[in-house]
């Protein structure tokens, strides 16, 4: 018995596509139990999740009266009665073979105690700003060495992967989701598993389509709250995960203090100059070559102007992050999307 749990808050313009992907899988439905966690939502998420539960006795809706992610998925295995739970998210529809590829795999690979595919990251509609999104998120540029979002040629051991399978005797042993986390819960929970000598597995040949999110405001907004956590993941692990984490906030810094370099030191300008001249050279280069292949000419200043936005925000978030952990402020940022 497999048991997928999926948080929802809000979701009723993804979540029946969700649901029908879930049960196009080729696992046999007898073995499995389907738990969407709701943060009581107050669109038609949960009277589409309803109907299906009418019809299909393994689709069960849980109340998160917390609403945010590490608590929905607490709740979720609390629930579970499989011994092998599937992460999976609203925002993405998941190949037929989905469950039974990644169970195969999980059950083969050594030492494996977190096995997830690669994010095929899609625009969530037509316009041109969710496809410059999209593009940004799925770029080395933007996102970095995160090979989840920019692929990979073969299985290998990564620090993190998304919408995982977990042996469920996993959490007795290191622990639930930590519910201080509105964000990178993921990264904290791979930490600890890796921490405690169990191994992380991306496979390439799975690969989920992810909405991204419609407008650059909302982008913002995640990248922040992604950098704001980032400290605090890092201080309950004891050391940063990954070293790729602090490439927007060196950006962030360098800019700031290399402006003011720039007023102290004249002959330093011509270096701050090249620097910024060899970022935009990148960022509009990215931008030009997905204008011509999309034929949307947009696209060229768009994708750009994400790049910088995804970056900022989050080395603002970072830095933000290490404030309120040298002052003892709290971590109150709640919001599920």
């Amino acid at each position: 018995m497999i048991s997928v749990v999926c948080p929802i808050y809000n979701e009723e313009k993804y979540i029946a596509k969700c649901i029908d992907s879930i049960l196009e899988q080729d696992f046999p439905h007898d073995d499995m139990e389907v738990l969407f966690v709701d943060g009581m939502s107050s669109d038609r998420t949960r009277e589409i999740v309803l109907e299906y539960t009418e019809k299909y006795k393994f689709i069960r809706l849980l109340d998160n009266p917390h609403r945010t992610s590490p608590y929905a998925m607490n709740i979720g295995i609390e629930n579970a009665t499989g011994d092998t739970i599937f992460r999976m998210d609203a925002h993405a529809q998941y190949p037929n073979n989905y469950l039974s590829e990644l169970y195969q795999k999980f059950q083969a690979l050594p030492n494996a105690e977190n096995v997830g595919g690669v994010c095929e990251t899609l625009p969530c509609n037509d316009t041109n700003e969710a496809y410059a999104i999209a593009e940004v998120l799925s770029n080395s540029f933007g996102m970095g060495n995160s090979y989840f979002r920019t692929g990979v040629s073969e299985i290998r051991k990564v620090d993190t992967v998304p919408f995982g399978c977990f042996h469920k005797s996993l959490f007795k042993r290191i622990g639930l989701y930590d519910t201080d986390l509105d964000r990178n819960q993921d990264d904290e929970l791979n930490g600890r598993i890796i921490r405690n000598g169990g191994s992380i597995y991306i496979i390439p040949s799975i690969k989920i389509k992810y909405f991204a999110r419609d407008k650059m405001g909302k982008v913002r907004k995640m990248f922040y709250q992604y950098g704001l956590y980032k400290p605090l993941v890092n201080k309950k692990l004891g050391a940063p995960a990954t070293l790729r984490q602090f490439v927007p906030v060196l950006f962030l810094l360098g800019i700031v203090l290399g402006a003011v370099a720039c007023y102290f030191w004249p002959t330093f300008r011509w270096i701050y100059l090249a620097l910024a001249c060899l970022y935009m050279l990148i960022c509009f280069s990215i931008g030009i070559r997905n204008a011509v292949k999309h034929k949307r000419p947009s696209l060229a200043i768009l994708i750009p102007y994400a790049l910088f936005n995804t970056h900022i925000s989050y080395g603002w978030g970072y830095l933000r992050g290490i404030f309120k952990i040298l002052f003892k402020q709290p971590f109150n940022v709640k919001s599920n999307r």
